[in-house]
């Protein structure tokens, strides 16, 4: 009797340790904070330690993110380059306007003395903002001041212009005949066009060189193609500005020489 005895209570605590080994298995896992550790609330639980791989994953997640976010954008300079080109060809071309515009010709215009500078009441002031100036034929010019008194002022600068110009009063306004052009003179006219001419084509073609040398600097950010089709529409732009320089040139030497 005694045998049965001490097997039945062998048995049960075996089971007692097998139970007491599964229930410290599962509570590993879950660690139960002590209540003094918190508020009055329920004790907290922290989660499992699986939280440490999704939250080391999620970490190289961002830092891959970052690190892909920080690789420089390639940004198009083509539009600047051609637009600041362009805008120096252009004033180029405007500052050749206006040097012609100061060469007499055979024929009157009422553009030929927006370039004269009048100094009236110790103030400089183009012509243009204080005389109105209209052709009466084509070889007769009319000044006509919105301030009567500034008519002497206007005709002294007239005459001290290059244009051989002298003016003289009728009433309240200036009479400027426009003297024939001698061989002599228009000869050396059109040598000053010429020069004109290649000073802008020298300009246009120098802003061509800038805007390659902001193409080159910029060269390892673009690519190949777009670097040779970007040189190629500044070329474009150079032939253009240069045509447009050569074609004022001519029709001012045409006016010149047909007097």
């Amino acid at each position: 009797m005694s045998i049965y005895l001490r097997r039945a209570f062998s048995n049960r605590n075996l089971a007692l340790v097998r139970s007491s080994s599964v229930l410290h298995h599962r509570n590993y896992s879950n660690i139960v904070l002590q209540p003094h550790c918190l508020s009055n609330s329920q004790p907290a639980t922290l989660p499992p330690f699986d939280f440490l791989r999704r939250g080391f994953a999620k970490g190289r997640k961002s830092k891959e993110e970052s690190g892909s976010a920080s690789v420089g954008v390639a940004i198009d300079i083509g539009p600047t380059v051609k637009e600041n080109a362009a805008s120096q060809m252009d004033a180029a071309i405007v500052s050749l306007s206006r040097e012609l515009s100061k060469i007499r010709t055979g024929r009157a215009s009422d553009g030929m003395l927006d370039h004269i500078i009048v100094e009236t009441g110790g103030v400089k002031v183009p012509l243009s903002r204080i005389a109105l100036v209209s052709v009466l034929d084509s070889k007769t010019l009319s000044v006509n001041p919105y301030d009567p008194d500034t008519l002497k002022a206007l005709q002294k600068a007239i005459v001290s212009s290059p244009l051989g110009l002298n003016p003289k009063e009728d009433g309240h306004r200036l009479v400027a005949a426009i003297p024939p052009l001698t061989k002599e003179h228009t000869q050396a006219m059109c040598k000053i066009i010429s020069k004109s001419s290649e000073d802008v084509k020298q300009s246009i073609r120098r802003a061509r060189q800038k805007a390659f040398d902001t193409i080159k600097k910029a060269g390892s950010s673009l690519p190949k193609d777009s670097v040779k089709r970007l040189e190629k529409e500044i070329d474009e732009l150079t032939k253009k500005f240069i045509k447009s320089a050569e074609d004022i040139c001519k029709s001012k030497e045409k006016e010149i020489s047909q007097g």
